[in-house]
């Protein structure tokens, strides 16, 4: 197997994974009766999802997940421009396959309808969990996507980015969770975005241009701004992340 065509697939099982059991966190199990998962539940699913198959496939891939990442690392020349489109379609393909596996399971109960259960898809509007209109709901993913395309260039330039990078990551995506939840169901990954709205379809395909065009903007000026936030070089391990010469983070 290629190289590069054992990385894509590293992706493509970790964005299957991300929405398996960030968006199966809040179709199976938010409103699980009294011990429902609620707010913080779901928030730390997204997160553990994240941290527990970063660990598995950091080596591999970078354990990106993300197109936002991706683009992220691209701009910020830590990634190979060359390889941006096939790593952004294993991340929405995996997205998809994540879903459509959730809806599987999901179909299993007795009475499940997948247009009433909206399967976590996001949206504003009438389509937010609080009704937060398009500005509001463009904002919050632009700035929560930046944040976490910092957090993830940044700790991935460390020494010890094997050990430390995966949490640290998962923590900033539980946070950003606990935080977008009621705005627009959480984003701030295309890829999460688009594997729920596929199945949704109608409002969730006609809104899903926002939850891709906020993270990338997001990403683009995280990318540009990386340099300025680098710190000391001495304290990073020299060339350890530059993806366009080594298949992984290190």
């Amino acid at each position: 197997m290629s190289n590069l065509r054992r990385r894509l697939l590293a992706e493509a099982a970790g964005s299957a994974w991300v929405v398996l059991i960030g968006c199966g966190s809040m179709v199976l199990s938010a409103n699980f009766g009294a011990q429902g998962l609620g707010l913080l539940g779901v928030s730390l699913a997204f997160g553990l999802g994240f941290t527990s198959m970063a660990y598995a496939i950091w080596p591999i891939s970078g354990a990106h997940m993300n197109p936002a990442v991706t683009v992220g690392f691209a701009v910020a020349q830590r990634f190979s421009i060359r390889e941006l489109v096939p790593y952004l379609a294993a991340q929405v393909v995996g997205a998809a396959l994540g879903a459509w596996l959730l809806a599987y399971i999901a179909g299993g109960r007795p009475g499940f309808e997948l247009a009433a259960a909206e399967f976590g898809a996001n949206g504003y509007g009438d389509h937010s969990p609080f009704d937060y209109r398009l500005h509001a709901a463009a904002a919050l993913e632009f700035a929560m996507s930046f944040a976490l395309v910092m957090v993830h260039l940044l700790v991935s330039g460390l020494r010890v980015s094997r050990v430390i990078a995966p949490p640290a990551v998962g923590a900033c995506i539980t946070l950003i969770y606990l935080v977008s939840l009621p705005v627009t169901n959480g984003s701030a990954n295309p890829a999460r975005s688009t594997g729920p709205a596929l199945l949704v379809g109608g409002w969730a395909l006609d809104q899903l241009w926002m939850f891709w065009a906020a993270p990338m903007a997001a990403a683009i000026l995280a990318g540009l701004l990386y340099p300025l936030f680098q710190g000391n070089p001495r304290e990073r391990e020299t060339g350890a992340l530059d993806q366009r010469q080594r298949p992984a983070v290190q």
